[in-house]
């Protein structure tokens, strides 16, 4: 069973398949860039009636936001490939693709900015972009550190049969490809549905946010699935402790999902921080060990 599913996810991971896609990924988010920003100019110059005042429709800046979320799929599809190699760089991957989505945010965000009031903190658009951009910087340094923490901690055999728990952690990843292709699918029913009931731009907005909140909750008991595995296969302290950590890390990051404001932001870099600390104590404590 285990060099059955070994085989399946090597053949679907395999270098050629991810270069595959990858081509296909930086193509589609051309086209649909270009695609988006034309929709924008027709409506704009009146060529086509949407009939909406949404400014994914109404401002090209708008249309970024179009590339970044494909992008953001491809980004979903290497964490499934990373998940079987540690959960260090199964985390790192989620920091990666949580600061990825508020870079896509503010582009959405941008075209709302008032500059012309005398009073920037009272607009809450003016406000929900300043929250935004001092968070990525943040959790752009945060993942640096946490980068530098993890290449500086040095490689071990964590325990016995390592193969056999990758093979194992190899079958829970292919799990989640069926799961992310319904997820899309089913996204793309709403936002068809939706968009016929109101208008599709901000139904797009809409079903992009759900997606990640209903993945993200079903990484979270892969994660978990993988834990438990773990304790075949070690009784190590430190190993369990990190890894519960980052299962923490993925929480917060699912519950930022359900939340907005300064809480949104304070959930992310909260999982980010806490997730670095961890693997800074675990470093430590493989020193000792």
């Amino acid at each position: 069973m285990l060099s059955i599913g070994t085989r399946i996810f090597d053949g679907i991971f395999s270098e050629v398949n991810r270069k595959k896609i990858e081509s296909i990924t930086i193509w589609t988010a051309t086209i649909g860039f270009i695609f988006h920003l034309s929709l924008v100019l027709l409506n704009n110059y009146s060529i086509i009636d949407f009939a909406t005042e949404s400014l994914l429709l109404t401002n090209p800046i708008s249309a970024i936001y179009t590339p970044f979320s494909i992008i953001l799929y491809y980004e979903i599809f290497l964490l499934i490939f990373y998940l079987p190699r540690s959960f260090t760089t199964s985390i790192l991957k989620q920091f990666e693709i949580i600061s990825l989505i508020i870079i896509r945010r503010i582009f959405y965000d941008i075209p709302k900015l008032n500059l012309d009031t005398d009073y920037w903190f009272q607009n809450p658009y003016n406000l929900q972009i300043t929250y935004d951009l001092i968070c990525i910087l943040i959790l752009f340094f945060l993942i640096y550190l946490f980068n530098l923490v993890k290449s500086r901690i040095e490689n071990k055999k964590a325990f016995n049969n390592i193969d056999r728990f990758i093979s194992s952690k190899k079958i829970i990843s292919i799990t989640l490809i069926p799961v992310m292709i319904c997820l899309f699918i089913i996204g793309i029913y709403n936002w068809y549905s939706i968009g016929l009931d109101s208008n599709f731009a901000s139904s797009f907005y809409y079903v992009n946010e759900v997606f990640y909140n209903t993945f993200f909750s079903i990484l979270i008991i892969a994660d978990v699935f993988i834990l438990l595995l773990s304790f075949l296969y070690t009784e190590r302290y430190s190993q369990i402790m990190r890894n519960t950590g980052f299962i923490i890390c993925t929480i917060l990051i699912r519950l930022s999902f359900s939340s907005t404001g300064l809480t949104n932001q304070l959930l992310i870099i909260s999982s980010v921080l806490f997730g670095l600390l961890i693997l800074k104590i675990y470093s430590l404590m493989n020193k000792i060990e």
